[in-house]
């Protein structure tokens, strides 16, 4: 760019640049998704085809970008892990949050107007979404947010699949849902959906009561770290060509990150 003496203004300019050498989690929030969701008359309480629409668009995003570890999402957020080491955009904020959101509903009105031909998205009721980005310092901390996000989706679902069970199966209304609900526990509303509606919480989808689990599969991966030019150009080479496998699991126990070291290098 050339020279000029209006070129002062960019000193108005301001990045926010992340920590190095901290977990980057991108989250991802639809805006306004009850108002979109009553619109397009989502089913109740989950829609399997509004959330294929959902995981399709995060996974498009993950494969765009290899420096994703994983992500998680559930109803209409999605969080995405990204490398402890990585430089995507040199770490800076704004161009992080921006672009993912951005990404998120591009990719989103993509895979909508595919599953849903019979009734494509208007200018009047377009999807909308948000990111923020949030530093974790160390791997226990990034696998207690997982955990908050899944044990979230569970207590969520249990609630709606009930609500929505008592005014579908036992004709009460809304407000007598909530009513009846009201002060219930988890056990209690595995009981209510057990003995009034016919419904063994334990066989729903797993996707409804876990979310979804996006994640680079390696068979082998370098550490990331004193590594020379060559080698790293090796890791990066991988990275690209990792299976992305989509999953419907449990990721408060150990067992998923144990199996999947490099998650948090």
């Amino acid at each position: 760019m050339a020279n000029s003496r209006f070129e002062y203004v960019k000193q108005f300019e301001r990045e926010n640049f992340l920590l190095p050498q901290t977990h980057i989690v991108i989250r991802v929030d639809g805006k306004g998704f009850h108002k979109f969701s009553s619109h397009y008359e989502f089913e109740k309480p989950n829609d399997i085809r509004a959330l294929n629409v959902m995981n399709r668009a995060a996974l498009a995003i993950v494969k765009q970008f290899p420096d994703i570890q994983m992500a998680y999402g559930d109803s209409d957020e999605y969080l995405f892990l990204l490398r402890r080491t990585c430089d995507l955009f040199e770490r800076r904020e704004m161009k992080l949050v921006s672009t993912f959101a951005l990404f998120m509903l591009v990719y989103y009105v993509m895979e909508w107007n595919l599953e849903f031909a019979d009734k494509p998205i208007v200018m009047e009721r377009l999807p909308t979404f948000d990111a923020r980005a949030v530093v974790y310092p160390n791997a226990q901390t990034v696998r207690d947010y997982f955990s908050w996000r899944q044990v979230d989706c569970h207590i969520n679902n249990l609630y709606n699949t009930s609500f929505w069970s008592l005014i579908e199966k036992c004709g009460m209304t809304g407000q007598e849902a909530e009513n009846f609900l009201l002060g219930t526990v988890s056990s209690d509303k595995n009981e209510i959906l057990f003995s009034k509606c016919g419904i063994n919480y334990n066989n729903e989808p797993e996707i409804f009561k876990k979310g979804t689990v996006i994640v680079r599969e390696y068979q082998e991966l370098q550490p990331t770290t004193d590594l020379s030019e060559r080698q790293k150009q090796r890791v990066s080479k991988a990275r690209k060509k990792a299976q992305v496998k989509t999953l419907h699991v449990d990721i408060i126990k150990d067992t998923f990150w144990e199996e999947r070291p490099w998650l948090l290098e």
